[in-house]
C-alpha cells in the first residue's frame, strides 16, 4: 500500500491492536511490532521509521497536540505520592514545612523535629549526648564546613537530598563560593534522581532571575515537573500562575492538591475565592476537612512540646 492510499484518520488508530501493527502513513504491518515507534507525543500511532513520521506529521499534527496536552494534564492533576516517606523513627507522616523535619547528612535519613530533638537512648538506656544522630547515632556536624564534606561524600552515590542539599549551599554561598551554574547542575541531577525540591529550586530561579535570566516558560516547567513529585510550594505556585490567567478552575483543581499534601497556604487563598463568590462553600469544606485530615496525619505529642518550646519548629 502506498503512503498515499494510507491516510489514515487518526480516529482509526484508537484500537491498541490495530495501532501496534499498521504504519500509521504507510498502512504497512511488521512482522515483528516491537519495530514499529509509537509518537512519542501522543502515543496514538506508530511508525515504520522517522521518515514515515515526517511524512504524516501534516496529518497527524492536530490531533497529536490535543492528545498529548491531555497526557499532560492527566500526570500534572494526578494525586502525587508524598514528597518524603514517613519519619524512620516514630513512623509518622512527615511534616510539610521545612522546620518540621530535618536532613542527617551523616546517614542521609529525614528525622521529623519530634525525634530530632527527643532524648536520645544507647543500648543500656543512659540518655547520650543530644548531637548524636537519633538514627544512626554518629555524631552530628558541627559546622558548615563538616557538613560539606559529609553531603559529598554522599553526593558521590545517588543520594538525592544530599545532591540538591549541596546546591542550595551552592547557590547562597554558604561554605563554598558562590557558583549558580554548580548549584543548577546540582539540581538537575537531584530532579532526575527524583527529588521533588531541587525542580522547585530551579524552578524559583527561573522565577526571580537567581542565576540565570527569569523565563516564566522554565519556571512553570520546573514547578510542573516538582509538583508532579510532590511539592507543595510548587502546586501553590502553579495554582497562583493559573489564577492570575483567570484559569480559576484549574488554580482550584492545584490549592486542592496543594491542601490535600499539607498546604497550608492554598487554603487561605481557596477562603479569599470563597468570599469572592469564586468557590462554592461545598469546595471550600472538602478543602478543610482534608487539610484537617493531614493534622490529624502529622500530629504527635513530641513535636507539639518542640514546637510550643521552639517556634523555629513549628511544623503546620
Amino acid at each position: 500500500m502506498s503512503a498515499s492510499t494510507a491516510d489514515h484518520n487518526d480516529n482509526d488508530y484508537n484500537n491498541e491492536d490495530d495501532i501496534s501493527n499498521i504504519c500509521a502513513n504507510c498502512g504497512k504491518g511488521e512482522e515483528n511490532t516491537n519495530s514499529l515507534k509509537a509518537c512519542t507525543a501522543c502515543k496514538l500511532v506508530k511508525y515504520c521509521n522517522r521518515e514515515c513520521q515526517i511524512a504524516h506529521r501534516p496529518q497527524h499534527k492536530k490531533a497529536c497536540k490535543k492528545r498529548a496536552a491531555e497526557l499532560h494534564d492527566e500526570k500534572l492533576f494526578k494525586y502525587p505520592l508524598q514528597q518524603y516517606e514517613d519519619c524512620p523513627i516514630c513512623f509518622l507522616r512527615m511534616p510539610v514545612l521545612d522546620s518540621g523535619r530535618r536532613y542527617m547528612s551523616c546517614c542521609g535519613k529525614v528525622i521529623c523535629s519530634g525525634c530530632m530533638y527527643a532524648p536520645v537512648y544507647d543500648d543500656k538506656g543512659n540518655e547520650v549526648d543530644e548531637k548524636t544522630c537519633p538514627f544512626c547515632r554518629s555524631l552530628a556536624p558541627e559546622s558548615n564546613e563538616e557538613a560539606i564534606e559529609m553531603l559529598k561524600k554522599r553526593s558521590c552515590g545517588r543520594d538525592a537530598k544530599a545532591i540538591c542539599t549541596l546546591g542550595g549551599y551552592y547557590y547562597q554561598g554558604i561554605g563554598l563560593p558562590q557558583d549558580y551554574e554548580k548549584a543548577l547542575e546540582s539540581w538537575h541531577r537531584s530532579g532526575e534522581l527524583g527529588h521533588a525540591t531541587a525542580y522547585y529550586n530551579i524552578g524559583n530561579a527561573y522565577d526571580v532571575g537567581g542565576g540565570v535570566e527569569v523565563d516564566t516558560k522554565k519556571a512553570r516547567h520546573y514547578f510542573e515537573l516538582a509538583a508532579m513529585l510532590g511539592d507543595v510550594r510548587a502546586r501553590h505556585n502553579l495554582g497562583c500562575i493559573e489564577g492570575q490567567a483567570g484559569n480559576i478552575d484549574l488554580a482550584l483543581k492545584h490549592f486542592m492538591i496543594a491542601v490535600k499534601c499539607g498546604g497550608n497556604a492554598p487554603l487561605g487563598i481557596m477562603r479569599g475565592l470563597l468570599y469572592k463568590g469564586s468557590v462554592t462553600k461545598e469546595v471550600y469544606t472538602e478543602a478543610l476537612q482534608s487539610y484537617q485530615a493531614y493534622l490529624d496525619e502529622i500530629k504527635s505529642n513530641q513535636r507539639d512540646k518542640v514546637a510550643a518550646e521552639d517556634e523555629d519548629c513549628k511544623y503546620y
